[in-house]
């Protein structure tokens, strides 16, 4: 095991897309098969040459479907993935008030807006509901 902790980390990352609705604040979870089934925030691996933001901002596009811009930072998460060490930046980003419907693609079969509550209980990793906890304090002190 020892061997794979030396392995080069996996740099990832991801967004904290909110938008409002007539129901408040919402954030975009989407729901995905391709490591086994989960409830995720949209995120995926940095490219040779790319700046986090640019991942962050691509992938959200890639699975979403939409375009969103970034407002700020929402943390961080570390893992091991494969039993390789895997860090995730995420950003806090805006979506549109009405982003276009969503496709399912192969990359994310549904997409939801939940209330930040909802998206914590329905994301499948508790590290990520705490990403969006901690966002969405951010969030209510601004």
């Amino acid at each position: 095991m020892a061997g794979r902790l030396d392995a080069t980390v996996i740099e990832a990352a991801g967004g904290v897309v909110e938008r409002d609705t007539a129901d408040g604040r919402c954030i975009a979870v989407i729901y995905r098969e391709r490591y086994g089934p989960e409830w995720t925030l949209p995120k995926g691996k940095r490219q040779p040459g790319e700046s986090w933001q640019q991942t962050a901002l691509r992938e959200v596009q890639e699975e979403t479907g939409f375009r969103a811009r970034i407002t700020g930072v929402a943390g961080a998460t570390a893992y091991l993935a494969g039993g390789i060490p895997k860090l995730v930046l995420y950003w806090r980003m805006r979506a549109d008030d009405n982003p276009p419907s969503f496709t399912p693609n192969e990359e994310a079969r549904r997409l939801e807006w939940l209330a930040p509550p909802d998206a914590m209980g329905r994301l499948t990793h508790p590290e990520e509901a705490n990403i969006v906890r901690i966002a969405t304090d951010s969030i209510n002190l601004e």
